[in-house]
């Protein structure tokens, strides 16, 4: 059992890391974190007073942070990891961002003696619930097998892809996927029920054909049923979006319906539902077409 540190107890790191406890490894967090949830002082969480004191402190860092900038602080910032990192120490980022900056953060990291693995995830909070998360990781082999078996204890579909950065590639693949599928049930599904026909029953129907997709049978239900909770909000799918468009430019790659489902969630956000689940993508086609699915 290790002493593992763990800096970004959210929506999704609060279940990644009690998954560490209950295995029987002791979770440390620095108090850069927001103020963790009960559950996880209960079962031991320990703290330190800086990033860089937590990688004094551990072997193994893991990240679980919103976005670029955040990463960038916690590793490179005032009493950030970087400083307290030497040879033999693993930072872990399991946040989504930037694969550009991510190629340079490793790059530094790996010039403290450390080793660094990307390794953002899909699913969501209820695959971080259910330790069900696709882990999508970039690093060397060595640092790989060493971080597989925290990674099992999180997840299930993990994917070595290739070196630092290409696991942020894949996440951001992962998320053009997932955002246009979900612009196409929306679009289907607004055209059925305004045609007049019961969009529960089209999706029905539709779920045992060639557009059978997990989007269609979970976000599907979402849109007619109405339950946008959020699962990944609209907000995290934008900032996922903005890095593909972002990347796009800096490749010199067309990615147009990227761009249009992206105008869609900030239609949804500049009408207050940036904090729903990303299945209310529907509310801004909705508006367009004056008429909900239901």
């Amino acid at each position: 059992m290790a002493h593992i540190g763990f800096i970004g107890l959210g929506i999704m790191g609060t279940p990644m890391a009690r998954h560490l406890q209950d295995a029987g490894h002791t979770v440390i967090t620095s108090k850069f974190s927001a103020a963790p949830r009960q559950e996880l002082l209960d079962n031991g969480l320990q703290f330190v007073e800086t990033p860089r004191a937590l990688a004094e402190t551990v072997d193994t860092i893991i990240l679980m942070l919103p976005d670029t900038p955040e990463v960038k602080d916690v590793l490179f910032g005032e009493n950030g990891v970087a400083l307290g990192l030497s040879k033999g120490k693993l930072v872990i980022d399991m946040s989504s961002i930037s694969p550009i900056e991510t190629k340079e953060f490793a790059r530094r990291v790996r010039e403290t003696g450390a080793e660094y693995i990307d390794a953002p995830v899909s699913g969501g909070e209820v695959g971080a619930k259910n330790a069900s998360l696709s882990i999508m990781a970039g690093g060397s082999e060595a640092s790989f097998e060493r971080a597989l078996p925290l990674f099992q204890l999180m997840g299930k579909n993990i994917t070595l892809v290739g070196d630092c950065g290409d696991g942020q590639v894949t996440k951001v693949a992962n998320q053009i996927i997932v955002a246009l599928t979900i612009e196409a049930v929306s679009e289907a599904l607004v055209f059925a029920s305004k045609a007049g026909a019961d969009p529960a029953r089209v999706r029905s129907a539709l779920m045992g054909g060639f557009a059978s997709s997990r989007i269609l049978e979970v976000h599907g239900e979402r849109m007619i049923k109405r339950t946008f909770e959020p699962g990944f909000r609209i907000s995290l799918h934008q900032k996922d979006l903005n890095l593909a468009l972002q990347g796009a430019k800096a490749l010199g790659v067309s990615l147009p319906n990227t761009a249009s489902t992206q105008e869609l969630f900030n239609q949804c956000a500049a009408n207050g539902d940036s904090g729903l689940d990303h299945s209310g993508l529907v509310k801004a086609l909705e508006r367009m077409a004056n008429h909900p699915v239901a």
